[in-house]
């Protein structure tokens, strides 16, 4: 080791060649219930980027710790291996997307090998492969059976540069945008396989409430996207057209309905546009569903009103959305902000008919009827203008409305759909369906899955549809010609399920061991990308409910704690190829080491914060670490010193508090605490010749905390402190007091030093000859003690129904009125003897600081007029100058 760094490429290369032989990272399969930790896996690019880094090293850490507290844990890794990139470029590469696949997953693997993460790649999978997408096939059957798939007609967003269907979450954006390559969406009519997710709607949504251990803002995405809502239906007639069901949240303003208005590709609004050119104009050129303000076009149509008989026009309007509610809505713009803006600029009428509730009112008698010429009033109420209604309260009259209306009745919509999940195009899984002119569309028996994809064909479109040899095929049924399905599932059905296949991942006769996944999970930590928030846990959320229904498994939810990690960035940016920002992993591994890369981004910030990668902040950081070898390298055996007591007090607080970040992934507040146990650690060898034994359980302290995150000097170091075995294997450190205590201890010191830093710079005092620190007497203790538990009005009263503090005359009242004024700012002290341990064992610290004679002094004999200034956690202080 010297100053200016470790050669970090053999300690790195040498410790990860001793965890390969060993295989300290793999989970037995006969392992109890391990701890499962789990970083959602990457589509195989052909390269680590910093985001890879930073997810990766956030559930190596976590691993690691959990396996130094005694936990068997499985930490596995795959890819997520499909997907529409890899046949991008192939055909870009005239080569093929299997060939393209393997070679970024061996580079890749290679480049997280050498970030040292302790991974089991004996359960590693690629779901390109046919022994993992037999089992997506088998799962599309085993849903089919249940009445869990469905083949239909359906308008779907269509990308034409991809040349593929995509989900509604794969469109971004108030621009309709494709995820993968910011085409603007089309909308195509075409055949499409559903999964009947919608089956499912109400538990995935009640079910939120249950994942404690979720981000608050991932739940509530959850929430949104379901969008469940509770509501009317109910039909209005259209002249000439019938009637026409509309949804409604509201329908206690139905007689302040004064407009009807419909979708722009309703059916009534396709046929109007073939005879009328001012609804074909407007569908075809002004229509805007995601514009700023609501748009609309008259009809000759009018509607009527199903609870007063009155006839309503009828627009076609670009706010209606044909797959939300009916595609048919009342407008109410007396009560309803939208509908008032359409209706202000198409001079239909706003009637008021729901009144705020009076504040004195005696649930009988009308209120006045709201203003709502400039403004919607849009709470609930009391009823006006209703008719027979008119008094009502809102709930009530909502009630008693569906009752009464003929048509009407109560009804639960989403917004979530049945996912699509057929995708026009190769490198996925075929879906496991023949067409038979005969049977139809059939369903392939489980006896011939692996239905394997064929050779890749360069060409525009769909490759399977170029297939010619490989779609000719029999049909199951009736052994007649048929054509095999040459759609391909999407890909988010294979991160479905994956964290199932890592508990057997070389099991021939299931997609996964039941009783080892029920044993197994659920995840005990995931962690990922904000991104994801919605597709992909939404869609692993099903899969597992439908397996539990289904198939045996135990657990209804697949990961019980998730964390959303915060991007990496520079300057402000997110990391980007397409930037061109992008800070390569491999030159910072290169130049500094993994150990370096990984520490910089943990402490960096939270997990789940955003944060600016620094250049300065990993030269920062590898110099720390060279500190640190340099440290252990250095140490030489001392004698007794009076300091030890402190440092094995900071050793004490260290543990305790890193421990309890550790557990909550707050990796960077530990790291700190590392850092400054490192610090008291060489501040400590500069002051004196240290105990060994304190010395030497500080650094191994040290080592150990640092292991999760930088496991490659740690190695290094816990073998240099003669430590047996590997430190990824050895036990986490012990602290001999909890945090609570701890942390009062610190805040005591701190305060104590800050109380003399004030008195020396207020008095002047520029050569201190003496510092007395005065413990406040035990008496001060036990009234804080009675102040915090008492809740009686007259405190000053319940001290002195004491007589060891009414003993004390105006000192106790004094005191008293002291606690009696910030009662409700009072915490606990730590006990007196405590608190004059803490100060004995930190007085060197003001002694080096101020180069003078420090004296940690009872209450026993010390002046009255010192004594009243001593309070628990807040010692007189007394200076000679």
């Amino acid at each position: 080791m010297s100053e200016t760094g470790y050669d970090h490429a053999a300690v790195e290369r040498r410790w990860q060649e001793a965890w390969d032989e060993a295989g300290v990272y793999r989970t037995p399969d006969d392992a109890e219930d391990p701890t499962y930790v789990l970083g959602m896996y990457p589509y195989p690019s052909g390269k680590l980027h910093m985001g890879h880094v930073r997810n990766y090293t956030i559930t190596d850490a976590y691993a690691r710790y959990r396996r130094m507290c005694g936990d068997e844990v499985l930490h596995p890794m795959g890819w997520d291996a499909f997907g529409l990139p890899a046949e991008n470029a192939a055909k870009e590469r005239d080569t093929n997307p299997r060939d393209w696949t393997f070679d970024c997953i061996e580079t890749m693997r290679g480049q997280m090998e050498s970030m040292g993460f302790g991974y089991d790649w004996e359960r590693e999978i690629a779901t390109c492969t046919p022994e993992y997408y037999r089992w997506n096939q088998w799962l599309f059957a085993r849903f089919h059976e249940e009445g869990l798939v469905e083949r239909r007609d359906a308008e779907v967003n269509w990308c034409p540069h991809c040349e593929t269907v995509l989900a509604d979450e794969q469109v971004e954006g108030e621009a309709e945008l494709c995820w993968r390559c910011d085409t603007p969406v089309e909308q195509r009519e075409l055949e499409q396989w559903f999964l009947r997710i919608t089956e499912y709607a109400d538990e995935l949504l009640e079910a939120i409430d249950d994942l404690g251990g979720w981000p608050n803002s991932v739940r509530q995405m959850q929430r949104n996207w379901i969008g469940r809502q509770e509501g009317t239906e109910l039909d209005f007639s259209i002249s000439g057209h019938g009637s026409v069901r509309a949804f409604t949240t509201r329908v206690d303003t139905i007689y302040g309905a004064t407009f009807f208005a419909l979708a722009p590709d309703h059916p009534i609004s396709e046929a109007l546009a073939e005879e009328d050119e001012d609804v074909s104009h407007f569908v075809a050129e002004e229509a805007d569903p995601d514009g700023d303000e609501p748009n609309g076009v008259a009809t000759d149509l009018t509607a009527t009103n199903p609870a007063t008989g009155e006839e309503i026009p009828v627009f076609v309007a670009d706010f209606v959305l044909s797959d939300v509610g009916t595609g048919a809505l009342m407008g109410v713009p007396g009560h309803d902000d939208r509908d008032h803006a359409f209706a202000s600029k198409t001079s239909v009428d706003i009637t008021p008919v729901v009144a705020p509730e009076p504040e004195e009112w005696d649930g009988e008698s009308i209120p006045e009827a709201p203003d709502v010429s400039e403004g919607a009033y849009t709470d609930d109420g009391v009823l006006v203008n209703s008719g027979e209604y008119s008094g009502l309260e809102s709930e009530v009259a909502r009630e008693r409305l569906t009752d009464d209306i003929e048509s009407a009745e109560w009804t639960t919509q989403y917004q979530l759909r049945d996912w699509g999940i057929s995708r026009q195009r190769y490198w996925g899984t075929p879906i496991p369906v023949v067409h038979c002119e005969e049977c139809g569309p059939v369903v392939v028996p489980a006896e011939d899955l692996p239905v394997e994809l064929p050779e890749f064909i360069n060409t525009t479109g769909n490759p399977l549809d170029a297939a010619e040899e490989w779609k000719e095929t029999s049909c199951p049924d009736c052994g007649g010609p048929a054509e095999r399905e040459t759609d391909t599932m999407d890909t988010f059905v294979d991160s479905s399920w994956y964290f199932l296949r890592y508990v057997s991942p070389d099991l021939e006769e299931a997609p996964f061991d039941t009783e080892r996944a029920n044993e197994w999970m659920p995840v005990d930590q995931y962690v990922g990308g904000i991104e994801h928030a919605v597709m992909h846990l939404l869609y692993s959320r099903f899969f597992t409910k439908v397996l539990a229904d289904h198939e045996g498994l135990a657990h209804r939810e697949p990961f019980e704690n998730l964390l959303a990690h915060g991007m990496v960035q520079l300057e402000g940016e997110k990391m980007s190829k397409s930037v061109g920002n992008v800070v390569s992993p491999q030159r910072i591994v290169e130049e500094y080491g993994a150990d370096t890369a990984r520490l910089f981004m943990m402490q960096a910030a939270q997990p789940d914060k955003a944060f600016d990668w620094s250049e300065d902040g990993v030269r920062s950081t590898h110099a720390f670490l060279t500190r640190l070898a340099n440290l252990i390298g250095s140490f030489e055996p001392g004698g007794e010193d009076a300091v030890a007591a402190y440092v094995e007090s900071e050793i004490d607080a260290t543990v305790a508090i890193a421990t309890d970040e550790y557990d909550d992934l707050r990796f960077n507040d530990a790291l700190r605490e590392v850092q400054e146990l490192v610090g008291t650690l060489r501040s400590y060898a500069d002051y004196t010749d240290p105990r060994p034994e304190t010395f030497e359980r500080g650094l191994s302290a040290v080592v150990r905390l640092l292991a999760p995150v930088a496991p490659h000097i740690a190695e290094e170091l816990y073998d240099d402190l003669g430590g047996e075995g590997f430190v990824v294997d050895a036990d986490w450190p012990a602290a001999e007091a909890d945090r609570e205590f701890v942390e009062k201890r610190r805040k005591l010191v701190e305060n104590t030093r800050e109380d003399v830093r004030q008195i020396v710079d207020v008095a002047g005092i520029d050569d201190p000859k003496g510092i007395d620190v005065v413990v406040a007497p035990d008496w001060k203790y036990d009234a804080l003690e009675i102040a915090l538990e008492s809740d009686a009005p007259n405190l000053i009263g319940e001290l002195m129904g004491e007589s060891h503090i009414r003993e004390q005359g105006d000192a106790a009242a004094s005191y008293g009125q002291d606690l009696q004024a910030e009662r409700e700012a009072l915490t606990r002290s730590l006990p007196p003897e405590a608190e004059h341990e803490a100060l004995e064992a930190a007085a060197w610290l003001l002694e080096r600081e101020f180069d003078a004679p420090v004296s940690v002094v009872r209450a026993d004999g010390v002046d009255e007029s010192v004594l009243k200034n001593a309070a628990p956690g807040r010692p007189a202080i007394e200076i000679e100058d």
